[in-house]
């Protein structure tokens, strides 16, 4: 089971609470209906947009909505749903548990969400040396990390790392206790505002971090198929009409994200949503550009001592459900 005491995956519910999980079983109305649960993050917003438009079948297709992706984790291993939506480094810990799961879109990519702050006298990232660095335990967190180090080219011990929930982060800016702080929204404002600099970020390391759509493997096969594909093309639909028409998608999804209409549009900041020709890139063709980065997290994730062994990335990715291309 996964550790997420207050993750990037959480970060709406520093603004409101969130509601409840709805314990449903993965089968309930029939043996062709899919339960995907997700919870509140912009890169999986589209899924219920779908269903607020009356788009999604729920005769196919049934969300639940959790807490966090530790919520949605639990879950899957009581074998309450069928998919969720989490990070690539997520779904390759799952699987090093021996929980078959596979791919079947990409969410969305982190470019820019994620950062490093640092003091202002800090000029460059190999002066990170002998500093205190405010990270969250877990495996986006260490990443990010690994990932800053190595552009860097330090070591983990050549940096003090000090362990902190996202939330944790801003007193301790506050009270002097650290010198650099890997984080994200809406921490990473505060910090702005008392002198934190940017000095890297998502951007720098494009194509890494993912959120995607994941589902049990054993669920692919004719029996489910139509839900599958009918999930993946509600979510390409509703990110066409958020992008089409975003005043009405941002005046339907401020209801459920307890934010003013014209505030909603900003929590997409830093990422990348991929339309239906990005999915096709970064998930089909004979050399997947998101096998390649499941590959290289999984190697920096072994290096950091989150993965203990290589995760095997066989059935990983499966882009035969996506909508077929437009001709």
């Amino acid at each position: 089971m996964l550790n997420e005491p207050f993750s990037r995956r959480r970060f709406l519910k520093t603004l409101t609470a969130v509601a409840g999980v709805s314990m449903l079983g993965a089968c309930d109305t029939s043996d062709q209906t899919i339960t995907i649960a997700t919870h509140m993050w912009p890169g999986y917003e589209p899924l219920s947009l779908a269903s607020d438009l009356g788009w999604l079948d729920k005769q196919l297709v049934k969300l639940i909505e959790t807490d966090s992706a530790t919520d949605s984790i639990k879950l899957l291993e009581a074998g309450k749903i069928d998919g969720a939506g989490l990070t690539l480094d997520e779904v390759l810990r799952i699987r090093a548990t021996g929980m078959p799961l596979s791919i079947l879109l990409v969410c969305d990519i982190s470019a820019g969400a994620d950062m490093l702050l640092v003091r202002p006298e800090i000029k460059q990232l190999s002066e990170l040396k002998g500093k205190r660095i405010g990270v969250e335990d877990g495996a986006l967190g260490t990443l990010m990390l690994y990932e800053i180090l190595q552009a860097a080219g330090l070591k983990r011990s050549d940096v003090r790392t000090v362990s902190l929930t996202i939330d944790q982060q801003i007193g301790a800016w506050q009270r002097g206790e650290i010198d650099a702080a890997v984080t994200f929204e809406p921490s990473s404002r505060s910090i702005k505002a008392q002198g934190g600099k940017l000095l890297f970020d998502s951007r720098q390391i494009p194509e890494l971090i993912f959120d995607v759509i994941a589902v049990r493997s054993n669920l692919l096969d004719k029996q489910h198929s139509a839900a599958l594909h009918h999930l993946t093309e509600m979510q390409l639909k509703a990110l066409q009409h958020l992008t089409i028409n975003p005043n009405d998608a941002a005046y339907r999804m401020s209801a459920r994200l307890k934010l003013p209409a014209e505030e909603v549009m900003s929590t997409f900041k830093g990422l990348i949503l991929p339309d239906l020709n990005n999915n096709i890139r970064l998930l089909a063709g004979e050399h997947p550009v998101l096998l390649d980065s499941a590959q290289r997290v999984s190697k920096a994730m072994h290096e950091a001592g989150i993965l203990h062994s290589d995760t095997a990335m066989n059935d990983l990715i499966h882009p035969e459900y996506l909508p077929r291309k437009a001709q």
